[in-house]
């Protein structure tokens, strides 16, 4: 090893202690030997100090670590190289009392101004008491020190940022206590972090969502969940509550078990809020809509006052309600739930406005025994503990007809949209209960109006036509529209003009016109002899307004004849007058008629014979899949002999145009049930709105014309019957009218029934027992039942034709000598079939002995296939059975394959 000399700053006078010279306070290492070597090369910096701080020796790790050359170090101070001087004073000071430092952490000044973190190590040479030198040993530590400073700082913001961050957080341990908690939790509770450390996190957790969590946290510390999120209730330290999603996390060793767990509380309390806000309002709209579809279907003042109060409970969320209207003056309960006989006796009557009062508006005690009421009146509300209550006016332009109650058993206050909600049910309630009455009303009238053989038209005292039913239509040629609003002297010869002001004359004076027979013109321009009875009408005051008239045509059978024809013609430009598409076909589907409409929707003009099933150019499903004629609904109409509903197909016009419609194909068949060919309407659905609603008035409107010209068909039918020479006809002509009035009856059902596809089996029986009923001797009792089951529009024609069959024969030949019995019909379930079931007090007979004779069983035959049913005959007691399976249709459009 080479020696090196020794910076004169240190040479001199040497003592040794050990292998060391010692002279003074200056001290040297042999040169050339091991520990000089050592001293020199070793990898961590030394250095040896004077006792004044001089440094005396610094090896060239030192030197490497503080960038100097060792004349620029050696022979300096130490306390120059120190960045603090309290530091180096320190360390001198406890190394002049012998300490020993064992990594003392301390800032160096290196050459180019950097500041170096260092750990010194170091003890005291000394002799006769008193400190020689220092030997230190200096490590680096500068990246160490900022490698700790920078995970303090990430340390620092961490906690920092968990502490302010807008969620609560905590960390619990396997049994749920807390082990540190944030700020935001603390100021969600209303806790101090002492109040909250160390206690469960169930703690504050509202009672009915306890176990739900407890169960998943111990889920999560069995280790089966890493993680999971519940939504609860906490209760605050003042008492009130919050909602907040509660995230909890696992925090696992080195083992991966469960050392603790993150939890995130997130305040949801708003969201929880608009979102109970959002349900109140679904739900008072679900009850107006409810409402709304039930008046729809109410037929009496009961089923509105249940539809109301179903609404004022759900929308108002309410646990009684009740339905007042005014009575002579007076309050009168009509509807009520939940209220006893005492309290409605006690109450009835009092109403916060007058029967005088105008635009009265919404009442609403929050709380009853602070209202100012009577006290007997407050006594008979306490006893029925009612703690609420809300009172909404029914009105009528501005004029009071009633009022609902609504009650709360808490204390209650309604909201602005609760009383918008309220006064929305409430002009419904009026709504319901005036078209019920009106509709009411109406069907007596047109009952009585349209039922007549006779034409029954009303007029003002100006002569102007005010009222024109069926039978006018057809008496005088005339139709609704074509004569409301004008005079009656349209159909008044010019010979007999001087009749109308003497009828007017005598009308204005209250005189009945009884039995005047006189000639009137029909629009066609014959004459014909007529009967009419004339009376006043009156208004509510009992001031002659107008007249009504009763004309009874007493012309012979050939004018009943061209009636007929002139009926036809009618019927042929009802057709064509109705807007929409409207096509016959024959039995082989091959076009025989269509009208005007039928031609816009299509874009073309049919060719008649030649054009099959359909008037379109082209159809497509309203998938655009092509759709052949041959498989249309006319077409399987035809084929499969029933009406075809809930389709919908798509035309294609010549121009490349298309026009959705909806199809109504309907077998059209002979008295003895034979398919001679179909009717179809196609309903145009471009506006589906729209159309919906048009579709449903043209139904509504096609069933009225059909019903009316049933009933048309069957006076004809009579009339003929009545007017024939020959009885073998007069036979043929009253069966053929019995049979049209029994389907006339079906028709009336189907006319009156909401449900588009279905029809009630109750309704139905009843009105075609009442109609055969007219045509037996009065002895006869005829009972019919049914059960409340609904059965497919395309049965109700046979299944009319088929009763009506039934109850002629039984009424001939089931009955005993004095012609007095009872004849019996339901209709009911029989397993998964349906029955119908006709037994009279007869011998009965065998169906294969008489059925070559009788025309009458053959076509109750005929239809009993076309229903796909099967008909029985038994003796003892004498019973028809008709056994048949004919589910209810779903409403609703088919689309493609609908029909295979």
């Amino acid at each position: 090893m080479e020696q090196r000399a020794l910076p004169s700053s240190i040479s001199g006078a040497r003592s040794f202690e050990g292998n060391s010279e010692v002279e003074g306070d200056r001290a040297v290492l042999p040169p050339g030997s091991e520990l000089e070597d050592f001293f020199e090369n070793a990898a961590v910096g030394l250095h040896i100090v004077s006792n004044d701080g001089t440094i005396l020796r610094a090896n060239r790790a030192e030197l490497d670590l503080l960038g100097y050359a060792p004349d620029e170090y050696i022979g300096r101070n130490i306390r120059e190289v120190h960045a603090d001087p309290a530091t180096i004073d320190d360390i001198l000071d406890r190394l002049s009392r012998r300490e020993h430092l064992q990594h003392y952490r301390a800032r160096l000044r290196a050459r180019d101004g950097s500041i170096r973190w260092v750990e010194i190590s170091s003890n005291a040479r000394s002799a006769g008491g008193r400190m020689i030198n220092t030997r230190c040993v200096t490590i680096d530590v500068t990246e160490k020190v900022k490698a700790d400073e920078l995970l303090r700082e990430q340390e620092q913001r961490l906690a920092l940022t968990y502490d302010s961050a807008g969620v609560g957080i905590v960390e619990a341990d396997a049994e749920g206590r807390l082990l540190r908690v944030n700020g935001h939790l603390c100021h969600l509770l209303g806790y101090t972090q002492e109040e909250l450390i160390g206690r469960p996190v169930f703690d504050w957790t509202y009672p009915a969502d306890v176990e739900v969590d407890r169960a998943k946290y111990r889920q999560q510390v069995a280790g089966k969940i890493k993680s999971y999120a519940i939504e609860k209730r906490f209760v605050r330290k003042n008492g009130s509550m919050f909602w907040a999603v509660v995230t909890s996390s696992s925090v696992l060793d080195a083992s991966g078990q469960f050392r603790y767990a993150v939890r995130v509380q997130h305040d949801v309390s708003e969201r929880k809020e608009i979102e109970a806000i959002l349900a109140r309002r679904a739900e008072e709209q679900a009850a107006l809509h409810q409402l709304t579809e039930m008046l729809q279907h109410a037929l009496t003042p009961e089923g509105v006052y249940e539809a109301a109060l179903d609404a004022i409970q759900r929308g108002l969320r309410c646990q009684r309600a009740s339905i007042l209207l005014l009575d002579g003056g007076s309050m009168k309960f009509v509807a009520w739930r939940g209220l006893s006989d005492a309290y409605r006796a006690a109450v009835e009557g009092h109403s916060p406005w007058s029967a005088a009062d105008r635009d009265p508006q919404p009442i609403s005690m929050r709380d009853v025994e602070h209202a100012e009421l009577p006290d007997s009146l407050k006594q008979a509300i306490r006893a029925e503990g009612i703690s609420a209550v809300c009172f909404i006016p029914i009105t009528e332009g501005g004029r009071l007809l009633g009022k609902f109650m609504a009650y709360f058993d808490e204390p209650h206050d309604c909201t602005a949209e609760q009383l918008d909600v309220a006064q929305t049910i409430a002009r419904q309630l009026r709504f319901g209960l005036e078209r019920v009455r009106t509709q009411k009303a109406a069907q007596r009238l047109a009952a009585i109006v349209e039922s007549s053989h006779d034409a029954i038209v009303s007029k003002d005292l100006n002569g102007i036509v005010s009222t024109w039913n069926g039978s006018a239509e057809r008496l005088f040629g005339y139709t609704a529209a074509e004569m409301v609003g004008k005079p009656i002297a349209t159909i008044i010869p010019e010979d007999r003009l001087g009749e109308e002001p003497l009828i007017l004359g005598r009308i204005r004076n209250g005189e009945l016109v009884d039995h005047f027979e006189t000639v009137r013109r029909r629009k066609d321009g014959t004459l014909v002899d007529i009967s009419l009875t004339i009376s006043p009408v009156r208004d509510a005051s009992g001031r002659i307004i107008g007249a009504s008239k009763i004309a009874r045509d007493i012309s012979d059978k050939k004018i009943a004849e061209a009636r007929i024809q002139d009926s036809e013609r009618q019927l042929r430009d009802l057709l064509a007058a109705i807007p929409a598409a409207i096509y016959t076909t024959d039995r082989d589907g091959k076009i025989t008629y269509f009208n005007e409409a039928a031609v816009q929707l299509a874009g073309r003009t049919p060719v008649i014979g030649t054009d099959e099933w359909c008037v379109t150019w082209k159809l497509f499903w309203p998938d655009g899949t092509p759709l052949p004629h041959d498989q249309c609904p006319m077409a399987v109409s035809l084929r499969e002999g029933r009406p075809i509903r809930g389709y919908e197909a798509v035309a294609e016009r010549p121009d490349g145009t298309r026009v959705p419609f909806i199809p109504y194909p309907t077998p059209i068949r002979d008295a003895s049930g034979n398919i001679t060919g179909a009717i179809n309407m196609l309903v145009d659905v471009s506006e589906r709105k729209q159309a919906e609603t048009q579709q449903r008035i043209l139904l509504d409107e096609l069933n009225h014309r059909v019903k009316n010209n049933m009933m048309m068909l069957k006076s004809l039918l009579s009339v003929a019957a009545r007017t024939s020479n020959s009885s073998e006809a007069r036979t043929v002509l009253d069966e053929a009218s019995r049979r049209v009035a029994a389907m006339a009856a079906a028709q009336r059902v189907l006319y009156g029934t909401p449900d588009a596809v279905n029809f009630g089996a109750e309704p139905f029986l009843g009105a075609v027992c009442e109609t055969a009923k007219q045509m037996f001797p009065p002895a006869v009792q005829l009972v019919c039942d049914a059960e409340p089951i609904d059965l497919p529009n395309d049965i109700a024609m046979p299944l009319a034709l088929i009763i009506n069959e039934l109850l002629i024969n039984a009424a001939k030949y089931g009955l005993p000598a004095d012609g007095q019995g009872t004849i019996r019909v339901s209709i009911g379930r029989s397993g998964e079939d349906i029955s119908l079931v006709v037994e009279d007090e007869g011998p009965g007979f065998e169906l294969s002995s008489v059925r070559s004779s009788s025309s009458g069983l053959r076509l109750v035959e005929g239809l009993v296939r076309q229903i796909g049913g099967t008909f029985e005959v038994s003796r003892h007691p004498s019973r028809c059975t008709v056994t048949f399976c004919q589910m209810p249709q779903e409403t609703g459009l088919a689309t493609k394959n609908s029909n295979t």
